[in-house]
C-alpha cells in the first residue's frame, strides 16, 4: 500500500525555535564556499559527540569490508537482522562519531543492531568511490550470512543519495535488494533544479543555493551531475524496496524527496513522503533536546521494526498524522 504524503498537524515546540534560532545564528557567519574542509571535519565530529546514545546501546568498532565501520547493539537485538546506516556530511565529512548518537536512537527505537561505514570521503576521493564502498560493504553482509529481507538500508542527506545510489548499483547488478530503506532529508539532486531551492530559500536556516555548486564541485565533475548515481531523481527506479523518508518544509532540498517519492509512487513502489512543517535539514539529530526530534526517531524505528517482521507497507505508527 502506497501512502500519501503527509505533515505533522503539531505546534513547533518552543526548544524547536531556539535551537532554529541558534543553527541560523552561527551558520550566517559561514560562508560555504570558503570551507575549510579538515576543521568542518572536525568540527562536525566534535559537535555530533555532544550527543548521548542510549545507554542500552553498545558500540563496538570492528572493519567492514576494508572500511573502519561501528556496530551499535541495543540490548537483547537478534544477530541476523541489521540497518545498515549511511552518514551525512555532503559526501565532504561525516563520521561514525558525527553519526553514532543518531544512529543509536534509530538502532534503539527498532530494537536492531545498526551499522555504520566510515566510507572515502571527496574532494580525496570523488564520485564513484563512496558508491563503490557502499556496494562492497552490503554485498559483505550478505557474505557474512546476512539475509537480505532481514537488512534495512539508510541515510541522511549525501548518505540518503548514497544509499540510494547503492541501491540502483545492487540492482543493475542483479544483486538481492534489502527489505527496506529510510531517507532522512536525502540529497537526491546535485543539480539543484528542484522548486524549493528558491522557494525555501529564505526559510532554510542551514544552507544557501548559491553555496551549493562549491560544495557539489568537490565531489564530482559537471558532466557527472545528471548521472543517476550522482543525482538519483533522474534514475529509473523500478524494483527498489519500500521508503520512508522523512524531510523537513523549510529545506531547499525539500523538492529532492518530494521528486523522488513521485517516481516511486509511479513505479508502484510503497513510499510514504512524511513533511515536517518548521523542520530543517537531519533535525532528527537532536533527539535528546527536541520533541520533534525523539518522534521523528521513534517514527524511524517503528517503521524498520514493522518491516523487519514482514508488516508490508508504511503503516499509521509512520505516518505524521
Amino acid at each position: 500500500m502506497t501512502l500519501p504524503a503527509t505533515k505533522t498537524k503539531r505546534r513547533i515546540s518552543r526548544r524547536a525555535r531556539v535551537f532554529r534560532a541558534i543553527i541560523s545564528w552561527y551558520l550566517k557567519r559561514i560562508d560555504g564556499r570558503m570551507l575549510d574542509i579538515g576543521r568542518t571535519r572536525k568540527r562536525l565530529d566534535f559537535f555530533g559527540g555532544l550527543g548521548r546514545a542510549p545507554r542500552r546501546v553498545s558500540c563496538r568498532r570492528e572493519p567492514l569490508a576494508g572500511l573502519p565501520a561501528a556496530r551499535l547493539v541495543p540490548h537483547g537485538a537478534p544477530d541476523d537482522a541489521v540497518l545498515l546506516y549511511w552518514h551525512g556530511g555532503a559526501y565532504l565529512v561525516g563520521s561514525i562519531r558525527s553519526h553514532r548518537p543518531l544512529v543509536s536512537h534509530i538502532a534503539h527505537a527498532a530494537g536492531v543492531q545498526a551499522i555504520i561505514p566510515e566510507y572515502r570521503l571527496a574532494p580525496e576521493h570523488r564520485f564513484p568511490a563512496a558508491v563503490e564502498d557502499a556496494v562492497r560493504v552490503y554485498r559483505q553482509l550478505l557474505d557474512d550470512g546476512i539475509e537480505p529481507a532481514r537488512i534495512v538500508v539508510g541515510g541522511d542527506s549525501a548518505g540518503g543519495g548514497l544509499t540510494v545510489a547503492m541501491l540502483l548499483s545492487l540492482r543493475d547488478g542483479n544483486v538481492p535488494l534489502p527489505r527496506a530503506c529510510v531517507l532522512l532529508s536525502p540529497w537526491l539532486d546535485l543539480t539543484g533544479s528542484g522548486e524549493s531551492m528558491h522557494t525555501r530559500s529564505g526559510q532554510d536556516p542551514l544552507f544557501k543555493p548559491h553555496d551549493m555548486p562549491h560544495v557539489v564541485g568537490q565531489y564530482c565533475d559537471e558532466h557527472e551531475l545528471h548521472h543517476p548515481l550522482v543525482s538519483p531523481v533522474f534514475a529509473d527506479v523500478a524494483g527498489l524496496p519500500p521508503t520512508l523518508i522523512q524531510v523537513g518544509d523549510d529545506e531547499i532540498l525539500l523538492s529532492d524527496s518530494e521528486r523522488y517519492a513521485q517516481k516511486l509512487r509511479a513505479a508502484g513502489i510503497d513510499v510514504h513522503l512524511d513533511v515536517w512543517p518548521g523542520m530543517w535539514h537531519v533535525w532528527q539529530m537532536f533527539v535528546r533536546l527536541m520533541p520533534e526530534s525523539r518522534l521523528a526517531n521513534i517514527k524511524l524505528g517503528h517503521f524498520v521494526r514493522d518491516q523487519l517482521a514482514g508488516r508490508a507497507g508504511a503503516d499509521g505508527r509512520t505516518s505524521s498524522g
